[in-house]
């Protein structure tokens, strides 16, 4: 799960990335511009919602260890 989270991150992260050279900051919100501007934004939250969770796993592990001492 751990590994998968990190291959969802860098996916994500390169589309963001290519999507980010398409817009057209003269006007962000007409033509092609919007649909670049909500895949990045897209691709921000799919980052975002991986960190959380792995945070969450973390938290998970941490519990169960000291649940058993």
């Amino acid at each position: 799960m751990k590994y998968f989270a990190y291959v969802i991150m860098i996916v994500s992260l390169g589309l963001g990335i290519f999507n980010a050279t398409h817009i057209n900051f003269s006007a962000p919100l007409q033509g092609d511009s919007i649909v670049a501007l909500i895949t990045v934004i897209a691709s921000l939250c799919a980052i975002f919602l991986m960190l959380i969770l792995l945070t969450s796993k973390r938290i998970e592990e941490k519990v169960k260890q000291s649940s058993k001492n």
